[in-house]
């Protein structure tokens, strides 16, 4: 595993790879790791997972968040080698194979995280052989940063398509900048017909569907790149429906609003994150990946007048939900469908559900 600061950290390769170019980041799940691997917003990222094993509960169809894994490799501490769970189909190696997803083990995560921690996320690659060679570091110098990346045209799906049944309460258009499934099935389980559409649908299209509301998807990438998402959805943004958007979505609110995003030192990876509600003063344990932030505090959002900031990071202060003054638009920056994980926010669905019965 080597660091574009020339860290580097030795590991074992239980298959042979080729190189692997990616920001490197960390996540503090201690479980989910097929949900965390098969999430489309670690798209483009070297994944270290800071639980010391992984592996351990196998794999099995039901626990994914889209058709296949995103990340582009995975770093662990102790790969299991045995699996021991009564859903288990298979092993993690062997899905990480068959997807041609690299891993390492046996590397001291604890240290490269706290070096993370310390120098902030940045590109990395992981490979094979007993030192950084020329050709690497070259290459490795050479690849993408993430700033000015538009990941989601590249997450999101080909093609429309429909998913409850025709006579559900309710009908949510949801743009899939890199949706997770688990959004899905809480909006069917909640009497919805969801059309999904790309990343890159019309304004027109959307009107010619004639949603009750909208909803703005999770996903990869550097959300001032996505700017075509960014100019429709200021277009939709009228009052005229009512708007739920999360992660990614809800910086691309912020900016179609006038606000502004900053790239995070390391992001927010996890399942354990505190997130303050500035109207109840309760504190919600949250899921979160992301790595940038709308800015903000709890004066509002400069350049977004029409927006107040509804929850904050207690660990960093940073802005984690926002609402518009006068419309029923909402958004939050962490998962509330979270899956595995805490379910302390999934009154946000409700929320946008009352906002549909209310039109």
């Amino acid at each position: 595993m080597l660091l574009e600061d020339d860290a580097w950290f030795r590991g074992t390769a239980p298959l042979r790879f080729e190189p692997a170019y990616a920001e490197v980041v960390f996540t503090t799940n201690l479980s989910g790791y097929q949900e965390v691997f098969t999430d489309p917003s670690y798209l483009g990222q070297l994944v270290v997972m800071t639980a010391p094993m992984i592996g351990n509960y196998g794999i099995n169809p039901e626990d994914i968040e889209s058709d296949r894994p995103r990340v582009a490799g995975v770093v662990v501490r102790e790969l299991s080698a045995h699996s021991s769970n009564w859903r288990a189909t298979g092993s993690l190696l062997d899905w990480l194979a068959e997807a041609r997803v690299p891993i390492v083990a046996d590397v001291d995560t604890r240290q490269l995280t706290r070096h993370i921690r310390s120098r902030g996320a940045m590109r990395g690659v992981v490979a094979v052989g007993e030192e950084p060679t020329t050709e690497v570091r070259a290459a490795l110098a050479g690849s993408p940063s993430m700033d000015g990346l538009d990941l989601a045209s590249a997450a999101t799906i080909g093609a429309e398509y429909t998913e409850g049944p025709a006579d559900a309460r309710h009908h949510v258009v949801a743009y899939d900048y890199g949706m997770k499934r688990n959004i899905l099935r809480l909006f069917v389980r909640s009497d919805c017909r969801v059309t999904v559409v790309p990343a890159g649908t019309t304004t027109a299209r959307v009107r010619d569907l004639k949603p009750d509301g909208l909803f703005l998807s999770n996903g990869p990438g550097d959300p001032a790149a996505v700017g075509y998402a960014i100019d429709t959805i200021r277009e939709l943004a009228d009052g005229r429906l009512p708007i739920f958007g999360i992660c990614l979505g809800h910086q691309l609110l912020g900016l179609a609003l006038g606000g502004q995003t900053v790239k995070l030192p390391y992001g927010h990876r996890g399942g354990n994150h505190p997130v303050r509600d500035l109207d109840t003063g309760q504190v919600l344990i949250t899921s979160q990946n992301h790595g940038f932030a709308v800015q903000g505090d709890t004066s509002g959002v400069p350049g977004a007048s029409a927006l107040e900031v509804t929850h904050l990071n207690l660990n960093d202060g940073t802005v984690e939900g926002v609402r518009h003054r006068e419309y029923p638009i909402f958004a939050v920056q962490y998962h509330p469908e979270a899956s595995p994980g805490p379910h302390d926010a999934q009154g946000h669905f409700r929320q946008f559900l009352q906002a549909l019965d209310s039109q």
